[in-house]
């Protein structure tokens, strides 16, 4: 690909902004062109210091990958963070973007923004048709105000910020905290220690039976890296002015207990999973219909039990980097 003058990572050490980075490398852009800022160097929710970045190095595409994230247990723990944490970091850098010339865009949302009992597979136009899951509500609605902002500099200002809204992501770079994390990395913190501790029996939260859809990191930047620099008529072909976001997913879903069994397989661990369903389980099922991605060209290439077991390499070199 060709380098642009300069392409701002924001959220470079998260899971998604860390694969960003990786991928924009892998396919030739100089590493000079990719400017990128840690927290402590640059606090995105303080709307002066954005300024004073994007009037300094004046970049010529961001990734908005920067986020508060987490599972279950941090968004019912944390409301008042995830909501008033993303909807700052958002319109600090999508305004900060706009005032300083930068034309091209993409805001990296969640599928969490979908009404709780939307028909699966969900499509884009479910947006805003119904009550949202409670236990994520807070994140979700700061990632619907994204979208919204986005568009509106887009039909105001005529930019190009494109939305892509993924399904659930894992991979190198993801957390593992043993509560604050999602469900996959913390299946796989759980199993390994079981195995460690030659324990008897894990227990999972819920009952097992919600499904979820699973994309590896790095399927999900190569799709980020392919939708900003799709042409502007091929993109505008599959959106509408209000309804511009796009989903990126695997095509497939698994019940949490066929994920917890494929993750223990990985891992080595042979004993009993028990399931408590006196915890929460979510929304019931989250599977993306991802036909506008598909249709404008991009499929995703890792399968979940091989994505795994990169996942699981990576937790294991984390977890030596840690000691």
């Amino acid at each position: 690909m060709t380098s642009p003058e300069k392409i701002f990572v924001a959220g470079h050490r998260g899971m998604v902004g860390s694969a960003i980075v990786r991928a924009l490398l892998a396919q030739g852009v100089a590493a000079e062109s990719i400017v990128t800022r840690t927290r402590n160097q640059l606090d995105l929710s303080d709307q002066i210091a954005v300024q004073a970045f994007f009037g300094q190095e004046k970049p010529t595409q961001v990734y908005l990958a920067a986020a508060k994230v987490g599972g279950i247990h941090a968004n019912n723990a944390y409301p008042a963070e995830f909501i008033y944490q993303n909807l700052m970091v958002q319109a600090n850098v999508i305004h900060a973007a706009h005032t300083h010339g930068v034309q091209k865009l993409l805001f990296l949302g969640s599928s969490c923004i979908y009404p709780r009992q939307a028909p699966q597979p969900m499509r884009e136009d479910t947006l805003l048709t119904g009550v949202l899951e409670s236990t994520n509500e807070p994140y979700a609605v700061a990632k619907i105000a994204g979208i919204k902002l986005c568009e509106s500099y887009n039909r105001q200002y005529g930019r190009d910020y494109r939305s892509a809204m993924p399904t659930n992501l894992y991979g190198p770079g993801d957390n593992y905290h043993p509560e604050n994390s999602h469900v996959i990395p913390a299946l796989l913190r759980r199993f390994h220690e079981a195995v460690q501790n030659r324990a008897q029996e894990v227990t999972i939260w819920g009952t097992g039976t919600p499904k979820r859809e699973f994309l590896y990191v790095d399927d999900m930047a190569a799709a980020s890296i392919f939708l900003m620099n799709l042409p502007a008529a091929s993109y505008a072909a599959q959106v509408q002015p209000q309804l511009s976001h796009i989903n990126v997913g695997y095509g497939e879903d698994v019940t949490i207990a066929e994920l917890a069994h494929t993750i223990a397989r990985v891992v080595g661990y042979e004993n009993k999973i028990v399931f408590d369903a006196s915890k929460p389980d979510g929304t019931p099922r989250k599977l993306m219909d991802s036909g506008r991605l598909q249709a404008m060209g991009w499929k995703p290439t890792v399968s979940l039990e091989a994505g795994l077991r990169m996942a699981y390499r990576d937790m294991q070199l984390h977890e030596m980097r840690s000691a």
